[in-house]
């Protein structure tokens, strides 16, 4: 698979990490707070932009640090979910959001649907495709594949208090996630939340239904509460414990396979 050796910030996704040995493929859905140019920052405040609204801080630096670790390819795109929703279907009411948590976004309201249909062009389009396409590579050189998505979630939502540390997400397939459950729990310093604080049914497992679930390969989605993971430090030390678990999961998935 050759690619163009484009700067990230010119690339609507990044793909690293091809030759990566490990089974374990990551992504990031809500790496980037970037809004292409001619969007004029979607009419918001710099502020804003810095906020969990427009991307997941922390997650980009525990998936590259996690990819590194486990010698794995990650993939995630370049542009803020708020210019689009790569996690969301595309009939999602909040794929190109005019409203996040108390924020109105003016530059996305009204969007007409070519104007909607731009935004998925620009990134959700070619960050699925990517998958696809590392995905198929993969398995027509006989490689195995489980994909593990990175996110990160605030300690307070629309005033409710978070108590989770980390949230394992999972669907219909729950391999991954039931023996993730079982190591991170036997920390009884943590909170560790099953389907906290988002679950599938909130919309929030589009990625992951598409090219996991769809294909019958293990999957799971991580969601780390960001002031865990506030500096370069704490992603580290996240990615380390994360890469402990993630190793000792699938050992007990194909344990069970076997």
């Amino acid at each position: 698979m050759a690619f163009g050796a484009v700067s990230a910030d010119e690339r609507p996704v990044v793909l690293e990490n091809t030759s990566g040995k490990s089974d374990f493929v990551i992504l990031c859905d809500h790496a980037s707070n970037r809004i292409p140019l001619p969007l004029l920052d979607l009419g918001l405040p710099g502020d804003a932009l810095k906020a969990h609204i427009a991307w997941d801080p922390g997650a980009l630096g525990v998936s590259k640090a996690l990819s590194r670790m486990l010698d794995a390819t990650l993939v995630y795109p370049t542009i803020s979910r708020l210019v689009v929703d790569c996690n969301r279907m595309l009939d999602a009411p909040d794929l190109v959001p005019e409203v996040s948590e108390a924020t109105v976004i003016p530059g996305n309201a009204g969007l007409d649907e070519e104007a909607r249909d731009r935004r998925v062009r620009m990134v959700h389009e070619p960050y699925h495709e990517m998958i696809d396409a590392v995905l198929e590579e993969r398995s027509g050189q006989g490689r195995a594949s489980i994909l593990v998505a990175i996110h990160s979630f605030t300690p307070v939502y629309k005033g409710v208090a978070r108590p989770w540390e980390i949230g394992i997400l999972s669907d219909l397939d729950r391999r991954l996630a039931d023996a993730m459950l079982t190591d991170l729990r036997r920390d009884e310093a943590l909170t560790v939340g099953d389907n906290e604080p988002y679950a599938p049914g909130d919309g929030v497992y589009y990625t992951l239904t598409q090219h996991g679930e769809a294909r019958g390969l293990p999957c799971v989605m991580v969601e780390i509460r960001n002031d865990e993971i506030a500096d370069l430090k704490a992603e580290e030390a996240w990615a380390r414990r994360l890469a402990t678990t993630l190793q000792a999961a699938r050992e007990a998935v194909v344990t069970k396979s076997v």
